[in-house]
């Protein structure tokens, strides 16, 4: 049976309160750390807030998911605009680029924390309001691992290729450096094209499912039951 508006409407509302607050406080994150570590240029942009309105990027957070949604490949892929960071303004640039790249995982990984424990809370609520805030504190915990571990996958721009090329030596750290540019394509096609030409081949090689999907499974189990939900 089809759903009618208001149930899309409902079951929406238990997603985009989640989404936005993981991905705004992400970014903010990122720019919060870069502040404390001398670089200030997110903060004179207004880019250390929790205002959504301050790091949407049009096309990445609302026409590439809406045309991805529409399209029958099956995944949604989008993004924010990124926080600038002045490198070489950072105290010390190298070690603090892997702070400032590692904020916004950790971030998330605070959130789907905090989500997990109003579930408690959330049960003392009128039963409607309760069934309700405990959807939103659900998908805030799928959202934010979602977020960091994706995000924490080695290959720049991503975070966690930021993080491995502060920590690894020159030799490795400068030529997955120089994939700045094309490493999201690189991505794309790892997880994506991939998979698909191995299924035209017959073979199975998902490494979405493997690198992403299976940790925060297992992930959000975890935080769950931190909820008080088996």
């Amino acid at each position: 049976m089809d759903m009618d508006f208001a149930e899309i409407a409902y079951i929406a509302s238990t997603w985009v309160l989640p989404a936005v607050l993981a991905i705004t406080l992400h970014e903010a994150a990122h720019g919060f750390a870069a502040w404390w570590l001398g670089d200030d240029t997110a903060w004179n942009l207004g880019r250390v807030t929790a205002n959504p309105l301050k790091h949407i990027d049009p096309f990445g957070t609302f026409i590439l998911p809406a045309l991805l949604i529409a399209s029958p490949l099956p995944f949604v892929f989008g993004y924010a605009k990124p926080v600038p960071v002045a490198i070489h303004r950072l105290t010390h640039p190298r070690r603090d680029m892997v702070t400032v790249a590692a904020a916004g995982p950790c971030c998330n990984i605070l959130l789907a924390l905090v989500s997990a424990l109003l579930l408690h809370l959330a049960v003392l609520f009128p039963e409607t309001l309760s069934i309700w805030l405990q959807y939103n504190l659900q998908h805030s915990i799928l959202l934010n691992l979602l977020l960091a571990v994706f995000n924490m996958l080695p290959l720049p721009p991503l975070d966690g290729g930021r993080v491995a090329v502060g920590l690894l030596p020159n030799f490795l750290a400068v030529p997955l450096a120089r994939l700045e540019r094309i490493g999201i394509f690189v991505l794309l096609g790892l997880l994506f094209l991939l998979p698909y030409v191995g299924r035209k081949l017959g073979l199975e090689i998902n490494l979405l499912q493997w690198l992403v999907w299976e940790p925060v499974r297992w992930l959000n189990g975890v935080f769950l039951q931190l909820g008080g939900l088996g």
